[in-house]
């Protein structure tokens, strides 16, 4: 049976968890590799939605001015594509909160929240439903030291990255690249520290 062209690209991926038949219970994730930039974004609505070319590109950078400085004045920015948070944390171990100055704290980044129109806008596109495509081969990821370090360095641009965000740009399945970061914060030079935020773990170069 020949393979399925349309249709958003999948892969499945076995979890750690075992089902009711013994064996690994399975998941479906995005297909990995596929990226357009903002300038992408931007030649595309121009090509395909009443835009000029730039005017995304003009409208996101002055909501990004615009939302920074809300966002410094302690609002939680609500828009249609999701919710946007600044991020706080400590410059040092505090344990009594009677302790802290405005001078311990610091921006550790901002937290994003996706709308729930995501979910029906991108509904509407799928036509052609889901297409399963083969996955790549980890195990050879895993051994290339340069793509491996290539990505860590993507990932940390915001300052800290998590085993989703390290995935995303390795490739890889979150459970290799939980155990690639963890890796990391381990032996006589750690590269990385790990420690908890909220429900994840999120990893900081040292």
């Amino acid at each position: 049976m020949p393979k399925k062209r349309n249709g958003l690209p999948y892969e499945v991926h076995p979890t750690p968890a075992k089902g009711k038949d013994g064996r690994n219970i399975v998941y479906a994730k995005p297909a990995r590799g596929l990226k357009i930039s903002a300038q992408g974004v931007d030649d595309f609505c121009a090509k395909h939605y009443a835009l000029k070319n730039g005017e995304l590109q003009l409208v996101m950078n002055t909501f990004i001015r615009a939302a920074s400085e809300l966002m410094s004045m302690g609002y939680r920015v609500d828009t249609p594509i999701g919710s946007f948070v600044p991020r706080l944390a400590l410059k040092r171990e505090i344990t009594d909160p009677d302790e802290v100055k405005n001078s311990d704290v610091k921006l550790d980044g901002v937290d994003y929240k996706p709308g729930k129109r995501w979910t029906k806008a991108i509904g509407e596109w799928l036509f052609d439903g889901f297409r399963r495509v083969d996955n790549p081969n980890v195990q050879k990821l895993m051994e290339d030291e340069e793509h491996l370090e290539k990505a860590l360095k993507e990932s940390l641009k915001g300052g800290y990255t998590t085993v989703r965000l390290f995935a995303y740009h390795a490739n890889l399945t979150t459970y290799s690249a939980r155990k690639q970061l963890n890796a990391w914060t381990k032996g006589k030079d750690p590269k990385l520290m790990k420690s908890r935020m909220g429900q994840q773990d999120i990893y900081t170069e040292l």
